[in-house]
């Protein structure tokens, strides 16, 4: 069998440089061209805020060289266009004329690349007026304490609002931000972390003065206890006395262990209304805690009914 004829070096370097070649005399020629630039917006107005435009891109007719459109295609295809004067259409839509800017966008393109022409006459933008407005951050938690721990006050949040900036007709019903999520097991322990805000906001031109918050609390252990306090019968009608078979009533309390002894009988006021009595036909009172502090959680008055005796 007689073997393959080896294609000699000499002719491969020929077809290399020849190529080479044709690609030189090719990309050194001049050609026409339409070439698609992304565009970029500047000097809008302070009192305004560009939204989502209707288009990015500009198409321009230009002539340069191969070379000189394989660098623009790949390395410079975007220019920016100034809409300091808009031309009013509609509420929000707003038009300008690129031809106007012909020899802003000249010096913006590649060195040898001439503009024969801006295919797009008109281009139209969105625009809304500018405002702010101060809002509420709200935390969102879920927390599962440790048998007999419980939160101690409220949870805190630093900072608790902040400056939303936008399109006025964005941000006119926006009340609040919710914070990122927090899922807690078994808490025993006091919390602080700093947490994001949650973007769940459709538009992201909105602005916010800050990006993140520290949400914080305080847990502790809760214990029960009970004191004898005195009540006061109030709203007796006129020339009215009356007598209770006892003059106090037993106030069952729950409160954090670390504040369990600055609880007294002092601490407590309750109150018999006699007129709800006398209006709904009853032969008792009703006492109620009228004041606790506000680091006690809960209360229960035993008896919850008091039977007395009018003297005439």
């Amino acid at each position: 069998m007689k073997s393959a004829k080896k294609i000699p070096k000499t002719f491969i370097v020929f077809l290399i440089a020849s190529f080479f070649i044709w690609l030189l005399i090719t990309f050194s020629k001049e050609y026409k061209t339409v070439i698609s630039y992304n565009v970029d917006f500047k000097n809008i107005s302070q009192k305004n805020i560009l939204l989502e435009a209707t288009t990015q891109q500009i198409k321009i007719f230009i002539k340069a060289t191969g070379f000189k459109l394989l660098w623009t295609q790949i390395f410079d295809n975007k220019i920016t266009l100034d809409i300091s004067k808009l031309n009013q259409k509609k509420a929000t839509v707003f038009y300008f004329f690129p031809k106007n800017q012909l020899s802003e966008i000249q010096n913006q393109l590649t060195s040898g690349v001439y503009i024969e022409t801006i295919l797009k006459d008109t281009m139209f933008v969105n625009v809304g007026f500018l405002a702010s407005k101060k809002i509420a951050l709200k935390p969102n938690l879920n927390i599962k304490y440790h048998v007999g721990y419980d939160l101690l006050g409220a949870v805190k949040v630093v900072p608790d609002s902040i400056v939303i900036s936008g399109d006025e007709n964005e941000i006119k019903d926006i009340q609040f931000l919710n914070l990122e999520s927090i899922n807690l097991e078994n808490q025993k322990t006091d919390f602080s972390k700093e947490v994001s805000i949650s973007r769940t906001l459709k538009n992201n031109n909105l602005k916010l003065s800050t990006s993140k918050a520290v949400i914080y609390f305080k847990v502790d252990k809760f214990t029960e206890g009970s004191l004898q306090v005195p009540f006061r019968v109030v709203k007796l009608l006129s020339n009215s006395k009356i007598t209770t078979l006892s003059e106090t009533v037993t106030v069952t309390f729950v409160v954090a262990l670390s504040n369990f002894s600055r609880v007294s009988k002092e601490s407590f006021i309750v109150e018999c209304d006699f007129e709800v009595t006398h209006k709904n036909g009853l032969s008792y009172l009703i006492p109620k805690v009228v004041f606790k502090p506000e680091f006690v959680k809960s209360v229960k008055i035993i008896p919850n009914k008091i039977d007395f005796l009018i003297q005439k």
